[in-house]
């Protein structure tokens, strides 16, 4: 992910995922390069963060610099991607242009809500004895992302798409005052969209309920061609039968169908379909941005003052008792480090960390979603944090007036070695024995309890405690060589079921606990 997408993402500011096939096959170079930096310039001016969703070199990217649009737009052997692509082309070290449905996948992933594109695949017209249907309406049907778009392209049997889309139960909404489904290059195309936003704010409204049903599917805004650049719903047509007559006599069939298809129609109609295609493009562009805009701002103020409320859970839930911590790493360019108060030369970057809240993270992303058990400020950092927390379950997490959200700013060489590490982390006292207590049920029926060494002495001991009387799994993480130690104080330690130390807290523990060093550790790596 980009970085300038991973910091909105994380600060909660909308951002914008864009396609990569209409840069890579559908329309020739340097002409996609202009209009690829064109959708990117409205996104921006218009709100949001572009991000350009492209394979290269057999890696998905999130954001694509100026030189990798570049690279796509003038590269000859690049791939069309689809969700049944992915693997093979990332595997192989490729490089390609990913359609709507790979699009799809990666902007979920990268926990992008919106998606814009020219037009969609769909159900081609005879598909019905051919079933060449686009992957396109699969996906729609199992990802939830919001896809802007001009409909559904023109040479598609608009009806039978309609009617596929519907039974993969995506909700489909024309964007105006219309219920006229739009027709790719022109505004009409004698379907009615089963609903209709009439502005962003509805639209916003829409996806948002969508997404906070858990659905699991996509929503799709179709929005017309702007009326003084469309084309001719009869001209278009005419082209369209003309193409398909010669498609059929070449044998050109599958993902080879659409370019071919979208060239034949622009010399046949003289570019005004290409003039019809740039338009839509910018169109969409402004109106997804206006709505991921305003999605953000509705989610924001949804989150104002309310942390994310915690799911019924069936079975009980693994326990997570930790630190969250706002990390500021500071690497430095040249190898040695001038000290005397000179500025030295690096990049800094923020991220989310805290053992405790990554513990967290990580089974909530391996499907565990344990209750988190931890303490954040009223400030600033806060809302960022959960904001990017949203798939964990942080309905249990102080979050305390006049408090500070804990930070750690780390100094690293460039050769990548700690050379100084700020912590303000008194917040993390707050996680008390009394305060942990109010789970004592969840914990004494956790099938896991993770505890690391940021929370107080008498909190670790209470958990042990329970764990002794419960017979209960614990991991304990030590944290640092100078908390390594807080089970170890007492008997407390004799109920942990695994710890994770790394050498130094390994001694740390060994030199509490009375034991001798065994001889050469000291020379360990």
């Amino acid at each position: 992910i980009q970085p300038s997408v991973q910091e909105a993402l994380m600060e909660g500011r909308p951002v914008v995922a864009l396609e990569s096939t209409i840069i890579t096959h559908g329309m020739a170079y340097p002409q996609n390069l202009s209009m690829a930096r064109e959708v990117e310039e409205i996104v921006t001016t218009n709100g949001a963060v572009p991000a350009t969703v492209g394979i290269l070199r057999g890696r998905i990217h999130v954001g694509l610099t100026d030189e990798e649009l570049e690279f796509l737009a003038s590269s000859k052997n690049v791939v069309k991607v689809s969700r049944r692509d992915l693997p093979f082309i990332l595997s192989q070290g490729l490089s390609g242009g990913t359609t709507v449905s790979g699009t799809m996948i990666a902007a979920h992933k990268a926990g992008i809500p919106v998606f814009v594109t020219g037009g969609i695949g769909g159900v081609h017209r005879g598909g019905e004895n051919t079933l060449d249907v686009s992957a396109d309406l699969t996906e729609l049907g199992r990802t939830p992302v919001a896809v802007v778009s001009a409909g559904v392209k023109s040479i598609l049997d608009i009806g039978r798409t309609l009617e596929y889309l519907e039974t993969q139960g995506v909700c489909v909404a024309a964007f105006g005052e219309s219920r006229e489904f739009p027709a790719f290059f022109s505004r009409q195309s004698g379907f009615q969209a089963p609903y209709h936003v009439r502005d962003e704010e509805e639209a916003a409204e829409l996806i948002a309920s969508a997404l906070g049903l858990g659905l699991s599917s996509g929503v799709l805004i179709a929005v017309p061609c702007p009326q003084e650049r469309a084309a001719s719903g009869q001209v278009i047509e005419e082209a369209i039968q003309q193409a398909l007559s010669e498609a059929r006599s070449k044998g050109i069939t599958g993902k080879e169908l659409t370019p071919f298809m979208l060239q034949k129609i622009n010399e046949l109609t003289d570019g005004k379909s290409l003039d019809s295609n740039l338009a839509l493009i910018q169109n969409n562009a402004r109106v997804g941005s206006c709505i991921a805009v305003a999605l953000s701002k509705l989610q924001k103020a949804r989150r104002t003052g309310n942390l994310p409320r915690r799911e019924d859970t069936t079975s009980p839930q693994p326990v997570v008792i930790g630190g969250i911590n706002v990390d500021f790493i500071a690497k430095a360019q040249n190898p040695v480090i001038l000290d005397g108060g000179q500025t030295n030369t690096g990049r800094v970057r923020r991220t989310f960390g805290g053992v405790g809240r990554n513990l967290a993270d990580c089974l909530s992303r391996l499907g565990q979603t344990p209750l988190f058990l931890s303490a954040v400020g009223k400030d600033e950092h806060s809302e960022s944090i959960l904001h990017y927390c949203h798939h964990m379950d942080m309905s249990a997490v102080l979050q305390l007036e006049g408090k500070s959200t804990a930070t750690y700013c780390a100094v690293i060489t460039s050769a990548g070695e700690l050379s100084v590490g700020l912590g303000d982390m008194d917040i993390h006292h707050q996680i008390t024995e009394q305060y942990v207590s109010q789970f004592k049920e969840n914990l004494c029926q956790a099938p896991l309890v993770c505890i690391d060494g940021n929370v107080p002495l008498s909190t670790v001991q209470y958990v042990c405690q329970l764990a002794r009387e419960h017979q209960l799994a614990v991991c304990y993480e030590p944290t640092d060589e100078n908390k390594a130690s807080k089970p170890f104080l007492s008997d407390s330690w004799k109920a942990l079921t695994y710890i994770s130390p790394n050498l130094q807290e390994l001694r740390a523990i060994n030199r509490t606990l009375g034991n001798p060093l065994p001889a050469g550790i000291e020379y360990s790596e």
